[in-house]
């Protein structure tokens, strides 16, 4: 196996994740193949999200995961099979989304399963996909005690 493959493999799934949870939409898109796809099949929107492209992708996550939405992505075990300047990866996913302008909270899991490409190099998703396992909705307004102590992007909505 192509361990050095493998590795950049990893990173460039750890750095998209890193990018959504951090808002940093240029580097995320230094993730994703020009013709990425994406399908997030997530109960919270009803039917499956589905994005032919780099840039519809970064659309919806420039419009959905704003300044004030808190998310939180962790992704592991990883299972990567390699064939060339092409590669399949199945990832355990577990996330948590704090929405307070809409007094909710979100948690989930399920399991992404990505392709992934190597142009001119570098390792990018191709594709990536997943359906929950399980996802949970909880109001804050039933969390009396809930409260955000931090969130750096508070200040960027005022």
């Amino acid at each position: 196996m192509d361990l050095v493959a493998l590795e950049e493999i990893r990173r460039v799934k750890y750095r998209y994740l890193r990018c959504l949870d951090l808002k940093l939409w240029d580097e995320m898109a230094g993730t994703l193949t020009v013709d990425a796809r994406a399908r997030y099949g997530t109960p919270s929107y009803g039917e499956p999200l589905n994005f032919e492209g780099r840039e519809a992708i970064l659309g919806f996550f420039r419009n959905a995961v704003g300044p004030g939405v808190t998310t939180v992505h962790v992704a592991g075990h990883p299972e990567i099979e390699i064939d060339g300047d092409s590669a399949q990866g199945t990832w355990l996913m577990h996330d948590k989304v704090i929405v307070p302008e809409h007094r909710v909270m979100i948690e989930g899991a399920a399991f992404y399963d990505d392709t992934y490409r190597r142009v001119d190099g570098a390792w990018l998703l191709a594709s990536t996909q997943y359906d929950r396992l399980y996802e949970s909705m909880v109001s804050l307004d039933d969390q009396p005690s809930f409260k955000l102590t931090a969130n750096r992007w508070a200040e960027a909505r005022k």
